[in-house]
């Protein structure tokens, strides 16, 4: 059933509310938001602003699902333009991360950076959230599984599809990605313990990297943030047991 006009022009005000807070978000980070800004920012008072988020939170909360729906969009819409093969797939996939990052500094900061004083993110953020990660886990898993496949029953351990863990590896892997083994069973995904352990770290890096460039932390360093970034999406695949693929 199509909306009403009184239905559009709420989702009208509400898309301004969420507008001008993700302007907020790039000005002055997400610690300071604050609804009386955001209702002098699109004109509005400070009690019409609360008839459409009643508090601080949920304005917080509206902004995570939203920029995790965005994020996820982009690095899905990426993949899928891909092709098939994984190894461009993962390029794909990184690259969009990385663009829609540097495109939204303060919504990337909301996602990723250090934690708001006194918010605690509720149930309905975490969908979107597993979008983009389900997204590099099933790249990941594709490529190693494909990997393994070409390399035949008798290759060796760690040259191809799934490595080996290093001999000197303190403690046992198995409970520190308890947690992960988990949730990816959850989704029907399964990968051998160690190339979870791969996978999270590509993942961390991945995010890491675009931090480290995002807030400054790489300068002096690197001069390319571009060309490093292509590099680090190298690196951590062949740590994961395939290879990239640059067009």
């Amino acid at each position: 059933m199509a909306p009403t006009a009184r239905e559009l022009a709420r989702q009208t005000v509400q898309d301004g509310i969420l507008a001008a807070a993700r302007a907020r978000l790039t000005a002055e980070g997400p610690a300071q938001l604050s609804l009386r800004a955001v209702a002098r920012d699109v004109g509005l008072v400070s009690s019409a602003v609360y008839r459409y988020f009643p508090s601080r939170d949920d304005l917080l909360t509206a902004l995570l699902i939203a920029d995790y729906d965005e994020l996820g969009a982009a690095v899905e819409a990426a993949e899928t333009a891909a092709g098939p093969e994984p190894g461009r797939r993962w390029v794909a996939v990184c690259r969009a991360i990385r663009t829609w990052s540097i495109t939204h500094p303060g919504d990337f900061a909301l996602l990723f950076g250090s934690p708001v004083p006194g918010y605690v993110a509720p149930r309905e953020t975490v969908q979107p959230a597993t979008r983009t990660t389900l997204t590099i886990v099933r790249v990941v898993a594709d490529a190693v599984a494909g990997a393994d496949d070409a390399a035949g029953p008798d290759a060796a351990a760690g040259r191809h599809g799934s490595p080996v863990a290093p001999a000197a590896a303190p403690g046992a892997v198995g409970p520190s990605v308890a947690d992960g083994v988990a949730s990816l069973q959850a989704f029907g995904i399964e990968l051998p313990e160690e190339v979870l352990v791969r996978t999270l770290m590509a993942w961390t890096t991945v995010f890491g990297t675009i931090s480290f460039e995002l807030f400054g932390h790489s300068v002096g360093s690197v001069s390319d943030g571009a060309a490093w970034f292509d590099q680090v999406v190298a690196r951590v695949a062949a740590d994961a047991g395939f290879a990239a693929v640059f067009d």
